[in-house]
């Protein structure tokens, strides 16, 4: 998708030993600049940069994003009320955890120096496709990022939505550009995992974890527990959600199923079970490609692979389509597409009779 597209280039560069990261958190590349990613302040802690790169921008446009401000580590702004006090604050949210898998193995073949530019690049690419969809970057963790969905202004269903937005981009960068591009160098099984719970108000609290300026406003949640352990039992490229995601986000029923290993066995029905309290709460599968190909800004070629569409484009290719089908000499192939290629199934001039 080309979408991740300055990302992959700059992953090529960090390979070809082009692109250098220096302490004061600056990178060049032979492209251009980037900006500083992260700046610590004593007395404000790290503020990240969560600009994007400029192939991610028409994803900024889809969503109607025209901006996004920089964020605090460990900060969500809507809570940053509570920083320094022993104040607490009840309120819903929805809790991601990202993590890229075996990227140890690139130890074998690169020196320390170009994977740490190669995570780092991974690891903003996740950091700003979760900053458009509105997520609050909460903490990073080796290779791995925590995010918060949701706040005081924004809709419980739009926060699950965005979650799952942000992340399904995300997995469809790992599994198919990411792969292609380490295939090529001789480097497999590089995948990520996710886990996403929504806790609700009453089921989330909101307080100050630590002391002064080794301190972050947390949130003490099982739903946020939850999340990283359903990171911990999803498959390779899958992304494993609580039920509570399901009730809130309000899909189809088919974008779901049990976490299963390879077997097709059910892995685990329940991540978390109380039966003193009765409480038995299911984790499941989310099929995050099918959700993506819902997207109206993104179609499917006819190879099957996924892309972004703008509104003017998608309008340019349904006239065209119309006009071909008109033509009467239109072919579905297997994906479902129209085209003027014989090798698929020949259009056929319905055979309907109108009266006025």
């Amino acid at each position: 998708m080309r979408l991740y597209q300055n990302y992959i280039d700059e992953i090529k560069g960090a390979l070809a030993g082009n692109l250098n990261v220096y302490a004061d958190g600056s990178r060049s590349i032979k492209k251009g600049l980037e900006s500083v990613d992260g700046i610590y302040n004593k007395d404000e802690g790290i503020t990240i940069n969560v600009q994007p790169n400029q192939s991610l921008l028409p994803l900024m446009r889809a969503v109607g994003k025209t901006e996004i401000k920089n964020q605090k580590l460990g900060e969500h702004p809507d809570f940053a009320h509570l920083k320094n006090t022993n104040r607490i604050e009840y309120h819903y949210i929805t809790s991601v955890f990202i993590d890229i898998k075996n990227s140890t193995g690139l130890f074998r073949k690169y020196p320390v120096t170009v994977i740490k530019n190669i995570t780092n690049v991974i690891q903003r690419a996740a950091i700003h496709t979760c900053a458009i969809l509105g997520g609050y970057i909460h903490r990073l963790q080796g290779d791995g990022v925590f995010v918060y969905f949701g706040g005081k202004d924004v809709d419980k269903k739009q926060a699950v939505l965005n979650a799952l937005t942000a992340t399904s981009f995300f997995t469809y960068f790992v599994k198919n550009d990411l792969k292609k591009l380490f295939e090529e160098e001789g480097i497999k099984d590089i995948h990520t995992r996710i886990g996403i719970d929504f806790g609700d108000d009453q089921k989330v609290l909101w307080a100050v974890a630590g002391i002064g300026v080794c301190s972050e406003i947390t949130t003490y949640s099982l739903h946020t527990s939850l999340a990283s352990k359903m990171q911990a039992i999803a498959n390779a490229n899958s992304i494993a959600v609580g039920e509570n995601v399901k009730t809130i986000s309000q899909l189809s029923d088919n974008l779901y199923d049990w976490v299963k290993d390879y077997n097709g066995e059910i892995k685990k029905r329940y991540i978390f079970q109380d039966p003193a309290k009765s409480f038995y709460y299911k984790v499941l599968d989310f099929n995050w490609y099918s959700f993506l190909k819902s997207l109206p800004y993104i179609s499917q070629d006819g190879d099957g692979n996924l892309f972004y569409e703008s509104e003017s484009d998608r309008r340019n290719k349904l006239r065209q389509t119309a006009s071909l089908i008109t033509s009467g000499n239109a072919f579905t192939n297997q994906h479902g597409n129209i085209s003027e290629v014989s090798d698929g199934v020949k259009n056929q001039n319905h055979r309907f009779h109108y009266e006025e």
